[in-house]
């Protein structure tokens, strides 16, 4: 009888130090994952029942010089997409919808709106592309790359601690500027309904990164025409 009193006093022992083994790898499972999302059950006006989950614990908001770097961050990241994309030699791009439609293009405004962008800085970039095909019907990628560059150098200036409005004023202040210089480097030249060269040639420069670039010359007597 005492033999198998000890013996089972030795099993229930060896029972409660496995539970407790279970519960502390449990507990470091949880630790691992963080916070358990609460959760708590709700209905609509139709009776219609549905789960709200309260996970505001595992989410950080950040404000400040970090905040302004990660909206950097984003209109960078757009912006290098269709960097390669620019110039007479730039590449081609494959875009593939969720039904699987494809689409190839390197107009700016065509990638970005195939494109899914979440953040909100990355939407302005795209409603910059969008607006500057509605005005002027050209220069779609052009502009995104150069207000990635811009805000590029704009996060070297915030790291040695100049204010965000300084950096707007600067760049407000260099747009006078390059105005002026255009205008001082800029030629007029004259044309009329027997001289259409000028005019043709203008128009050429602008179908070097077109599909129709090997007959532009064509394409561009029938634009000047027309």
């Amino acid at each position: 009888a005492g033999f198998w009193r000890c013996r089972e006093s030795y099993a229930s022992a060896r029972l409660v130090g496995e539970r407790d083994t279970q519960r502390r790898q449990s507990r470091g499972d949880r630790a691992e994952r963080g916070p358990t999302p609460t959760m708590s059950l709700a209905f609509d006006e139709y009776g219609r029942p549905f789960i709200v989950i309260k996970d505001a614990e595992s989410k950080k908001r950040i404000k400040g010089l970090e905040a302004q770097k990660a909206n950097i961050l984003a209109a960078r990241t757009v912006a290098r997409i269709l960097r390669s994309s620019l110039g007479p030699k730039g590449m081609d791009k494959m875009l593939q919808s969720p039904d699987g439609e494809l689409t190839i293009s390197n107009d700016g405004a065509t990638i970005l709106e195939q494109m899914e962008v979440e953040n909100q800085i990355g939407k302005l970039l795209v409603e910059l592309s969008r607006s500057q095909d509605h005005e002027i019907g050209d220069g779609t990628t052009g502009v995104v790359v150069l207000a990635g560059s811009l805000l590029e150098q704009a996060e070297v200036l915030l790291d040695r601690g100049m204010h965000p409005i300084r950096v707007a004023e600067g760049f407000e202040l260099a747009a006078k500027i390059a105005h002026k210089t255009l205008d001082s480097i800029s030629e007029e030249f004259n044309f009329s309904a027997d001289n259409l060269d000028p005019l043709i040639n203008t128009c050429m420069t602008t179908l070097s990164s077109k599909i129709v670039n090997r007959c532009k010359r064509d394409m561009a007597e029938y634009c000047v025409k027309a």
